[in-house]
């Protein structure tokens, strides 16, 4: 067993540095590719969070008229709590209704002064569930009798989700095009190697040899291949989190306050990276092997 095993790692290193260039170039283009797969699938959970942080901040306003009846608000109420679609709300009374719109005005001191709250309407501030729920949200209780208006991000909210699904599928093309450029070039490489050491290969079979036997050290090749550029992925996906979404958005005053990537997301964004690269570099040497060893 260890004869072999010393045999398999030989054949590696052999190939590995008789074909010095076109695997310096294979790891590269690996690395670059996967680099760029981290980088991508980074910037998507950093765009998911930011987008998951906005939505559920979403929610919906149900304005009472201003002479809103009890009955008419506790059927509002009783309606808002057994609504499977509505995870929280508060209702305001006139006097928070007042406190409001003091606040909110507060630099227009006239107007806040001939307000009071007899003359402002009740409301109920609803957080759904999903912020997709929203525009049922708001069509469901504007019927409802003494109630004025509700108000909903509406066409801002849909802009958001549509947006960020389009984002979300062009990196996922992207992933997949990078992803098939390496596995292309290490197809090659292995040809390559491969069509070096024909009468080599043809001697070893004729003497013998199983195909597995011939095959191990060209997959190992691969997934050296595979396994260098995963590692030199990772650590420019690692040097993007810290130097990238760490310290250029770290601004808790900005807009994108609540965008962000935690430390498992980089974790398991190194960990796919690493994998992909076993399962480029095997896949890549089974690809480039089969049409010299055809059973």
């Amino acid at each position: 067993m260890f004869t072999r095993l010393g045999y398999f790692t030989r054949e590696t290193l052999v190939s590995l540095r008789r074909n010095l260039l076109m695997t310096i170039a294979g790891i590269l283009t690996v690395a670059v590719s996967l680099a760029l797969f981290g980088g991508i699938m980074m910037l998507s959970r950093w765009v998911g969070h930011g987008t998951e942080q906005i939505k559920g901040g979403v929610r919906a306003e149900i304005f009472m008229t201003v002479h809103a009846t009890k009955p008419q608000i506790d059927e509002v109420n009783a309606a808002l709590k057994s609504d499977p679609q509505v995870a929280s709300y508060r209702f305001l009374d006139k006097d928070a209704a007042l406190r409001e719109f003091k606040s909110i005005f507060r630099n227009d001191p006239d107007l806040v002064k001939n307000i009071t709250a007899d003359a402002l309407p009740t409301s109920f501030r609803v957080v759904p569930k999903k912020a997709e729920y929203t525009s049922a949200i708001k069509s469901r209780y504007s019927t409802h009798e003494g109630v004025d208006s509700v108000v909903d991000p509406g066409q801002a909210l849909r802009d958001l989700l549509d947006a960020t699904n389009v984002t979300k599928y062009i990196f996922i093309g992207l992933s997949i095009v990078l992803l098939a450029s390496s596995l292309f070039l290490i197809v090659n490489t292995i040809r390559l190697a491969t069509y070096a050491r024909r009468r080599e290969i043809e001697v070893m079979k004729l003497v013998g040899a199983s195909n597995w036997f011939v095959r191990i050290p060209f997959i190992a090749e691969g997934m050296v291949q595979g396994l260098v550029g995963a590692g030199l992925a990772i650590i420019a996906v690692a040097s993007l989190k810290h130097f990238g979404f760490d310290q250029a958005f770290n601004d808790r005053s900005s807009f994108f306050a609540e965008f962000f990537v935690t430390t498992g997301d980089a974790t398991w964004i190194a960990f796919l990276v690493l994998l992909l690269g076993i399962v480029i570099g095997v896949i890549g040497a089974s690809i480039g092997l089969r049409r010299f060893l055809r059973t």
